[in-house]
């Protein structure tokens, strides 16, 4: 079995786009250096200045960030694990099959009960359905692959 690939966000990344991104990134530095260049001379240094260089700081980095590359957000299923990065920011978490004791699914997420008792869940959006159909099919696959328990979740709403 290969490893199959799955994108949680959207599958706009082409290069100009990541170039776009660096260059307001590097963009939202530059003028947050140079507030803090200019504005540091002043004699009243307000903290509404420091709370503006930090957010386009910050800002600046999540693009650079981004258009490295580096925020996609995804699921890879391979042959004997799991990995999943469901946060732009943390890195991605691997589940390896000896260390997962089950796999509860819901209508709208999955997750994944560690012999460590942890538990990791993946969302699902309601937007993508297709994909959300292929990553549950890759994850039952995988879960019979390597004699996981699978538990299939339904959650139902009940009126009074």
């Amino acid at each position: 079995m290969e490893k199959k690939y799955y994108s949680l966000g959207t599958s706009e990344n082409n290069s100009l786009l990541k170039i776009i991104r660096i260059v307001f990134g590097v963009v939202c530095i530059a003028v947050a250096v140079y507030w803090l260049i200019f504005n540091l001379n002043s004699l009243k240094v307000d903290w509404t200045l420091w709370i503006t260089i930090v957010f386009l700081t910050g800002f600046g980095l999540y693009q650079i960030w981004s258009g490295l590359g580096r925020a996609i957000m995804f699921v890879e299923i391979g042959d004997s694990s799991i990995r999943l990065k469901k946060n732009a920011i943390l890195p991605a978490v691997e589940m390896k099959s000896s260390d997962i004791e089950r796999i509860e699914i819901f209508p709208l997420n999955v997750v994944f009960i560690l012999k460590t008792k942890k538990k990791i869940m993946l969302r699902f959006g309601t937007t993508y359905h297709d994909i959300n159909e292929k990553i549950l099919d890759g994850i039952v696959g995988f879960a019979e692959s390597n004699n996981i328990p699978l538990e299939f979740i339904e959650e139902k709403i009940y009126k009074e």
